[in-house]
């Protein structure tokens, strides 16, 4: 356990035995007495899904870095060496119609999936999470953040592919994702109803209020702005946006995504210009710090590789099974080419934005003093730096990641209602259901919710990397035959019949010749 856990442990088993000698010694009323029972049990709770939570994110860590570096290594480090092609693919003109059976789609395109998925994975975590990172596991924590992105990235890569490869249509679009490739390769619908109820919970629900939440208490804090306001305001937007179905949802999110992480980034870069003489002196203290040369936080050198991985980990969300929900919608020639974009996405948002939060604290040193943590550590760091009007910019900054995250989220729970049930009713209560989540979030104390979705999330990705392991011989096969056309001069144009055993692929049929 770290050890901010066993601390959190010893605080709570202090309060509960405060609280039960306090019923003992006391006269209380009856009904007084069952309030403090019913307190003491919630306790109990909080403390056994927070432990639990603790170990058990030491097994899927582990899991996850292991199955990143393996589909490197089979993929040759696709993740590094298609970069270019990456970046051919996102600005080319070439990812809606680039063969006859795109042309009657008018579907999302790539870059629209791309910023679908980079509005769920880049939010509010990614300036408290960092900044709570370095806190608790020191600068060094930023090394190993880099690192497990990097092969956290080639999962990436083959989820997204297998969730092209076996997406359904849905009128002008597509849908997908883990629950359909575990029905459809695996003939195991109902391990994919399991992953689509985890994962709607999960990301419709629980995150959306803990991202309504930070958005409203970072406002109370810095404007002094009541936070039923905020989630009204947030609420609202919400409505306007999920209504419109999943292109109006890519539409928002190709504006909003590259303002929002452009603008941060672009702040990060004049805190470095401003720091440039310290620049190198940040980069050494990472890396002596990383491999415990130089110790900043008492737990050394496990602290900073736990915190850095942990937080690389559950920022980017590479092999977890939420980004290939948005990496189906888009109308591609060839599965491949989401795969490598949807990698990309793990590096926008480790490599650029959380390190935008990383250096912004480093280089301003408030990390040494301790006054803050989380989202008001970021704030004190810019501030320092720009005086009182960061405040503002901090408050924008919170508000788009925040609603990203929302639309983000929201839709990873549209695409598996539907997979699990065609009733429209369904939908509207889920719609209503998300936007009562926002405003509950907003003025909720939401802890024991908090660690309930942790939970269910390991569990969602414990499913979806066993998966994709066992699939990941056809998104190989797909990444071969991609490199072979290209080989040859052509743009890749993908058919199910070309790769040995894939079935089920309905949407990648070779078109019938007329006669």
């Amino acid at each position: 356990m770290s050890r901010c856990g066993k601390y959190f442990c010893y605080f709570q088993h202090n309060q509960l035995q405060s609280i039960l000698l306090y019923v003992k010694k006391h006269d209380m009323d009856p009904e007084l007495q069952v309030k403090q029972r019913e307190r003491v049990r919630y306790m109990h709770l909080q403390e056994w899904i927070g432990i639990f939570n603790e170990k058990w994110y030491l097994m899927l860590i582990f899991v996850l870095a292991a199955v990143g570096i393996y589909f490197s290594i089979r993929t040759g480090f696709v993740q590094i060496t298609a970069i270019g092609e990456t970046f051919r693919i996102l600005t080319g003109k070439d990812v809606r119609k680039s063969s006859s059976k795109d042309k009657k789609d008018k579907g999302v395109s790539s870059f629209q999936a791309f910023m679908m998925s980079t509005a769920s994975r880049v939010g509010t975590g990614n300036m408290a999470g960092v900044a709570i990172a370095i806190s608790v596991g020191g600068p060094g924590a930023v090394f190993w953040m880099w690192l497990i992105a990097v092969i956290g990235a080639a999962s990436a890569f083959i989820e997204s592919t297998l969730a092209q490869i076996y997406k359904v249509r849905d009128g002008k679009t597509f849908r997908g994702g883990p629950a359909y490739y575990m029905e459809k390769a695996l003939n195991a619908r109902w391990l994919g109803i399991i992953f689509a109820i985890l994962i709607t919970v999960s990301f419709g629900f629980v995150f959306n209020s803990v991202h309504s939440n930070t958005a409203s208490a970072a406002f109370q804090e810095l404007f002094d702005v009541n936070p039923i306001v905020m989630g009204i305001i947030l609420s609202v937007l919400v409505v306007l946006t999920i209504f419109g179905g999943v292109q109006r949802i890519a539409k928002v999110s190709a504006i909003v995504v590259p303002v929002m992480a452009l603008a941060y980034i672009a702040m990060a870069l004049v805190v470095m210009i401003m720091n440039m003489d310290q620049i190198p002196a940040v980069i050494g203290t990472i890396l002596r710090n990383a491999f415990g040369i130089e110790e900043a936080v008492g737990g050394g050198l496990g602290a900073a590789v736990m915190n850095g991985v942990k937080r690389g980990l559950f920022s980017n969300e590479a092999g977890m099974g939420s980004a290939p929900n948005a990496a189906a919608t888009a109308t591609v020639s060839h599965p491949v080419k989401q795969g490598l974009i949807q990698s990309f996405g793990v590096f926008v948002d480790t490599l650029l934005v959380c390190s935008a939060t990383a250096f912004i604290i480093l280089l301003s040193g408030v990390h040494e003093s301790g006054v803050a943590d989380g989202i008001l550590m970021t704030q004190h760091a810019l501030a320092s730096q720009f005086g009182g009007w960061a405040n503002y910019f901090v408050g924008f900054a919170i508000f788009l990641f925040a609603f990203s995250s929302l639309i983000g989220n929201y839709y990873y729970g549209q695409s598996n209602i539907e997979f699990i049930t065609k009733k429209p009713g369904w939908m509207l209560a889920y719609r209503i259901g998300v936007v009562a989540m926002v405003l509950f979030g907003s003025v909720a104390k939401i802890t024991l919710v908090w660690d309930m979705a942790d939970m269910f999330m390991g569990f969602m990705a414990l499913i979806n990397l066993v998966v994709i392991m066992i699939l990941g011989k056809f998104a190989f096969q797909s990444l071969h035959d991609y490199k072979e056309q290209k080989k040859h001069g052509a743009e890749p144009v993908f058919y199910a019949d070309t790769i040995p055993g894939l079935k089920h692929a309905e949407c990648w049929e070779r078109p019938v010749e007329k006669s």
